[in-house]
């Protein structure tokens, strides 16, 4: 599958029970940071089980522009030789990030405190999308920032020549911004403090703190305080990449959902801030078991285990919740479809502006294929059918958005008619073994006619 170019149809029938192994690919969130902090250090960092998506791969070519040598020894194994804190060099072409939000942002923040210019875009979807709430805040260590209306790509940034150290509140939950200021805290003297009320994936922090750099995280009663020591000399590091629990989240969904499944998910990332999609299925009454639990490269890991699931039961999940599961809702509210009673979703307004309106695209979808759905500007509410319930039949449209498309194809799997995708493609960007992963476990995916 391709990220880019034409459409790619598919449609998702009712399957039988899903078994086997899922081995699905490297946190997309671990190697965007790996690439990037590896290319801000000094020496050679080796990565194992990084991600081969679209979002990375533009990842990896970018911290190229910026100077770095990145090279592929392997599938999953990556060098990058990186040039030092404040050392990239000016590209000499415009850094194309594709679909990736999260890439974009981090790499914004990790050029914007040294003396270039450097000039962003993305496809149609992160062209669309909020850049002011990482460019504001940068603008605060000096750095100079020029784009379209509304904060959006195309956009040149030029970084801080002398820049100042910062200390900003986080004004929405968004581990990107918070990321973003604390890559631009590298190349600031003194120290830049970052508070966040709500906490949000840590993975930068931790993985700042294994390349050697000063940084200290404490609660307070302003929140989350995190305060990083400006300009070290990051040391290289050898990096395992666990698998993403976010595209973990399909299968396991899936297998929650279809008739005597059971799927196995070796080696999961299961970082507290990123498990809210495990609690809350478990709430729900989700047959969710964690074997072999353990701890690889400062994250924490386990092998998941997910049965089907037939009694479960809409819950209000937690608001406090959302941070730690914010990608995840899109397949949370296939999984309520089959679930007895309402399962409601507050404190979701971040939705709105991913790579797609989340609320307003799965709300549609799911209304096409038989389910009751309410949303508001920061929440939604689906109204649960039972196990096999759901009517299906539908098309939807996926917006460009890869959580989208597999939310609906992982619908298809359990409903009584064959749920079709307008476009797939995008599936690409954080999952390209999904198509045949699904297949391998007993999923009925077929790529469709326009």
């Amino acid at each position: 599958m391709s990220g880019h170019g034409d459409p790619v149809p598919m449609t998702s029938r009712r399957a039988g029970a899903l078994r086997g192994i899922a081995e699905v690919p490297g946190d997309k969130s671990i190697s965007h940071r790996a690439l990037i902090l590896g290319a801000m250090a000094v020496g050679e960092t080796r990565i194992t089980g990084l991600l081969e998506g679209q979002d990375v791969l533009d990842t990896a070519r970018a911290m190229r522009a910026f100077g770095a040598g990145v090279e592929q020894h392997g599938p999953g194994e990556w060098s990058v030789f990186g040039v030092g804190v404040g050392g990239f060099a000016e590209p000499d072409q415009v850094i194309d990030c594709g679909n990736s939000g999260t890439g974009v942002r981090l790499i914004m923040g990790a050029m914007a405190t040294s003396p270039i210019v450097a000039t962003f875009t993305g496809d149609a979807s992160l062209n669309g999308r909020p850049m002011a709430r990482v460019t504001d805040p940068l603008a605060l260590f000096g750095t100079q920032v020029m784009g379209r209306s509304g904060g959006r790509l195309p956009m040149t940034l030029t970084g801080a020549a002398e820049p100042v150290p910062v200390r900003y509140t986080v004004p929405v939950p968004s581990a990107q911004v918070k990321s973003a200021v604390l890559l631009a805290g590298l190349n600031a003297p003194g120290q830049t403090v970052v508070i966040e009320a709500e906490a949000t994936r840590d993975h930068t922090e931790r993985m700042l703190a294994g390349f050697g750099a000063d940084i200290a995280t404490e609660m307070t009663g302003e929140g989350r305080v995190i305060t990083l020591t400006g300009q070290p000399e990051l040391r290289p590091q050898a990096i395992d990449v666990p698998r993403d629990p976010s595209s973990a989240a399909f299968p396991v969904c899936a297998a929650l959902l279809c008739e005597g499944s059971d799927v196995l998910v070796p080696g999961i990332g299961l970082n507290p801030t990123r498990a809210g999609l495990y609690e809350t299925l478990r709430d729900m009454g989700a047959d969710l078991t964690y074997e072999n639990m353990r701890e690889e490269g400062g994250e924490p890991v386990a092998d998941l285990r997910a049965r089907y699931s037939p009694d479960m039961t809409g819950i209000e999940v937690p608001p406090e919740r959302a941070a730690s599961m914010i990608d995840e809702y899109p397949i949370l509210s296939v999984v309520a479809a089959f679930a007895e009673g309402r399962t409601m979703m507050r404190g979701v307004r971040e939705l709105r502006v991913k790579e797609s309106d989340r609320i307003a695209a799965m709300a549609t979808g799911l209304r096409a294929n038989g389910v009751t759905v309410e949303d508001g500007p920061d929440w939604w509410a689906v109204t649960g059918m039972g196990p096999g319930g759901v009517p299906g039949g539908g098309m939807t449209a996926s917006h460009l958005d890869h959580r989208i498309a597999m939310s609906f194809l992982c619908l298809g799997m359990a409903a009584k008619k064959a749920v079709r995708v307008d476009d797939a493609g995008p599936i690409a960007t954080s999952f390209p073994i999904f198509e045949t992963l699904m297949a391998g476990l007993g999923a009925r995916i077929e790529r469709s006619n326009r």
